[in-house]
């Protein structure tokens, strides 16, 4: 299957706040566009329900993370909630040298990080329609306490306000208008 030029090879980068809907809309997008390689991250904080080590994240330790941040194998990493993330350095770099479009799905911080290791990078913040439809969002996983619940919409609070460090917003309120919109930034439609 020939891939499309405009991404081929390119580091395609997508942040925003906790809950606004980040994974469905990666879903999406992949099931259009299975050429396009979707890093899996590393966490500290355990599987939710239906998660896969290896394959929703690779589950690890905190030491076995922390001796990764040490040796220089992730391409960026962020502390957020109480548990680690991160992203495996090699497999991305195999990915890109392959020629093959290399899409990120990763929290602000690690987004910063990666600004500076790859700033030919594209990156694009993912904001919801407004924040009470984020809170909404948040408290319907059902999957957090009310303290973590309060820990992600004051983080969210600020992680808005960085939106204009990206290269590209994307409202989503419906699903199939900001999937139109992502294959737009990313050369896909």
């Amino acid at each position: 299957m020939a891939e499309e030029p405009s991404s081929s090879g390119r580091l395609f980068l997508i942040t925003g706040p906790s809950g606004v809907g980040k994974g469905t809309l990666v879903s999406a997008l992949l099931e259009r566009h299975p050429d396009i390689w979707l890093s899996i991250s590393a966490t500290t904080r355990a599987p939710r329900s239906g998660e896969v080590d290896g394959t929703s994240y690779f589950f690890l330790e905190r030491s076995e993370f922390e001796a990764k941040v040490a040796q220089g194998g992730l391409l960026e990493w962020a502390e957020f909630a109480g548990n680690c993330y991160g992203t495996p350095r090699e497999p991305v770099e195999e990915q890109l040298q392959a020629g093959r479009p290399v899409l990120l799905e990763i929290e602000l911080e690690g987004a910063r990080q990666v600004r500076r290791t790859f700033p030919s990078g594209f990156q694009i913040f993912i904001e919801p329609p407004s924040f009470e439809e984020l809170e909404r969002r948040i408290r319907g996983r059902g999957t957090d306490s009310e303290e973590a619940i309060a820990r992600r919409l004051e983080r969210a609070k600020v992680e808005l306000q960085a939106a204009s460090e990206f290269d590209a917003v994307i409202v989503n309120g419906e699903l199939a208008e900001a999937l139109t919109q992502l294959e737009q930034l990313m050369g896909l439609s």
